[in-house]
């Protein structure tokens, strides 16, 4: 059974993902202005300063994670201060500053031993309304410290990339999966974090059940009373709880979790309005489209045409 943090989780996946380390020695400072809509940082070894553009200065440290929200230029460099040496603008291309080439470089990725500081970065292809409402919980820069313990895949992603053997982005693909979902979770149980209020309410004793059944079964006719019962609390006394912990009613966020699912399968799959009408629990495509309109403020059509 897949848990309620997972599911929202499902389409930040590191498909097609740039993966590279650059070996680096102070001073150094790259700027990146790939579009991508997250990105995760790490340092193999040594600290950095992580600057979105327009924001403050992250410290770095050996190990620690930080999860930068696109899209958005920032730069990542041994000091706050240093002036860029190079511009990561894709996976294909990096330029020095002016806009010359700068494949020589060792901070475009040069895969050689030139210093102790070792930077490790993994863009992801974020797609879905899912997928969005992590995103929009985050702030631009999410910092993940290493803490005392050893991180086991942090281990094994530096123990993979010391191999040459076939399959090796494959397996990479996966840690960088693994790496995010697990610095996201800790991120959110951070009291510092402002973690959104349907996190919070994930693990309450009552709500998180329902919260549970609802994105396990969004096409299941839901009422107040069915998700108190599953819950095990009075009709009452679940819904202002529910209400209080993630900041709508029951059927409020029912709607906007099956308007989500909609708009997902709309830009993924062919079917038609009226079979995802049945998958996320409206009648007809009517029903669904008049939901959909009053949400987002486009009709499902619109939005398939949008989303391709």
């Amino acid at each position: 059974m897949e848990d309620a943090l997972s599911s929202l989780l499902h389409d930040v996946r590191p498909a097609g993902a740039l993966f590279d380390q650059s070996y680096v020695r102070a001073p150094w400072a790259l700027r990146f202005l790939d579009w991508t809509p997250l990105t995760l940082l790490t340092m193999l070894s040594g600290e950095a300063w992580v600057t979105p553009e327009g924001g403050s200065p992250v410290r770095l440290g050996t190990q620690d994670v930080a999860v930068v929200r696109g899209p958005g230029p920032y730069t990542v460099a041994d000091r706050p201060e240093t002036a860029p040496m190079a511009v990561i603008h894709n996976a294909e291309m990096c330029t020095t500053p002016e806009g010359g080439d700068a494949a020589g470089l060792a901070m475009c990725g040069y895969a050689g031993d030139l210093g102790s500081t070792v930077l490790l970065t993994g863009t992801f292809q974020v797609k879905g309304s899912v997928s969005q409402r992590v995103l929009d919980a985050l702030p631009r820069v999410a910092l993940v410290p290493a803490g005392d313990g050893r991180c086991a895949t942090m281990d094994m992603i530096v123990a993979e990339i010391s191999r040459d053997k076939p399959g090796q982005q494959a397996v990479l693909d996966r840690l960088l999966d693994l790496l995010l979902v697990s610095s996201l979770r800790e991120w959110f149980d951070r009291p510092d974090s402002q973690a959104p209020s349907w996190y919070a309410a994930h693990s309450d004793q009552l709500i998180g059940r329902a919260l549970r059944a609802i994105h396990e079964d969004p096409a299941r006719p839901w009422t107040v009373e069915g998700l108190a019962r599953v819950s095990g609390a009075s009709r009452a006394t679940f819904a202002q709880r529910f209400t209080e912990l993630v900041g709508q009613p029951p059927m409020a966020y029912l709607t906007e979790w099956r308007i989500c699912q909609a708009a997902d399968l709309l830009a993924s799959t062919d079917d038609t309005v009226d079979v995802i009408a049945h998958q996320v629990g409206y009648s007809n495509a009517y029903a669904l489209s008049v939901a959909f309109k009053r949400t987002l403020g486009i009709r499902p059509s619109q939005h398939r045409v949008s989303a391709r």
